[in-house]
């Protein structure tokens, strides 16, 4: 008897997200952060040329995915912008980081607006893990942190799908349901946890700025010490809900704590 189609699809896409968080560490555009300088400018979009893919950014492709999300830089005024549109569609863009000195680091800030949120999006459900706009964190793999489970499951992925073994990860989320200030894991694994930052469509169409400690955030929600960050992921999806999204990024810096 062959799997129906269903019941295959949980474990691709828990393949795919795994492999978002990995292959952080294996990209090959990485920076460090500049001595003795209290902000690290992730990007601002502003030496980038329009209606172009965000220079500088590595893509990310997920595993048997047919549709890529849209990043562009787009002018807003006299600013320039990314600009993500998602049409039943799931890719992200990234950066890695590689030094111990990013350790200082500690606030990530940001500014960011969606046209709307996805009607079907449902932060607790497989079928709704889809957002307008998320920009998450990347950390180390700690494999003696590791259950013996997991590792086995690891091992197992790799096999299959050449995915290595993923730290854990924070996703700052324009929530679909979930009240703003609210966190759960992931509905795929539970080495990442979907923060919502924002949340409904009451302040869609405008900027916000946002800021966030990532490692209180880690100690909070893993309840461990964090290990070192590899990445800052751009993610606008829908390929599992099916629905169309738009969302706009800009200023994007990790700065030390005051």
């Amino acid at each position: 008897m062959t799997d129906k189609p269903s019941s295959r699809r949980p474990k691709l896409r828990y393949a795919s997200l795994l492999s978002a968080i990995v292959l952080i560490a294996s990209g090959a555009l990485a920076f460090s952060a500049p001595p003795g300088n209290g902000l690290l400018l992730i990007d601002d979009f502003s030496a980038e040329t329009p209606e172009a893919p965000p220079a500088g950014w590595n893509k990310l492709l997920l595993p048997r995915k047919k549709k890529e999300t849209r990043y562009t830089v787009v002018k807003d005024g006299e600013n320039k912008i990314l600009k993500a549109e998602s049409s039943s569609s799931a890719s992200a863009v990234y950066k890695e980081f590689k030094g111990d000195e990013i350790r200082d680091f500690e606030i990530l800030s940001w500014r960011w607006k969606v046209e709307g949120i996805l009607k079907k999006g449902d932060e607790t459900r497989k079928d709704g893990d889809d957002y307008s706009a998320r920009i998450y964190v990347t950390f180390e793999y700690e494999p003696e942190k590791t259950s013996s489970f997991d590792k086995f499951k690891f091992k197992l992925l790799d096999a299959f799908y050449g995915i290595k073994a993923p730290g854990n990860a924070v996703n700052y989320i324009w929530a679909n349901k979930l009240k703003k200030g609210e966190a759960v894991k992931n509905p795929f694994t539970d080495r990442v946890v979907m923060v919502a930052v924002e949340s409904g469509a009451e302040l869609t169409g405008q900027w916000l700025n946002e800021e966030r400690n990532i490692y209180e955030d880690y100690k909070k929600f893993f309840k461990d010490t964090p290990p070192r960050i590899t990445g800052v992921v751009i993610m606008t999806d829908t390929d599992n809900t099916n629905e169309n999204a738009t969302g706009y990024y800009d200023d994007i810096a990790l700065k030390k704590k005051p």
